[in-house]
């Protein structure tokens, strides 16, 4: 398995979900409700919010896609 440089971007295949991976404990969540653009930083405290950014990291293809800063940060101008 290669090292992951942080910080690392992911998505949802619905593109409706963002994710700026600080480090393996906490990451920054850009979310879609609607017409509004909900941006949550999160500290993974409790296990299911670790195995999250586990799988975040580690299961590309089936949880997340590959993101990029880029794609991540023009959501944020939004």
């Amino acid at each position: 398995m290669s090292q992951i440089t942080f910080p690392t971007y992911r998505k949802y295949k619905n593109n409706k979900n963002f994710f700026k991976i600080i480090n393996e404990s906490e990451f920054e969540e850009i979310s879609f409700i609607g017409s509004r653009v909900i941006v949550t930083k999160h500290l993974a405290k409790i296990l299911p919010d670790r195995n999250l950014i586990s799988d975040l990291l580690y299961d590309i293809g089936n949880t997340a896609e590959l993101s990029n800063q880029e794609e991540y940060e023009s959501y944020l101008n939004s």
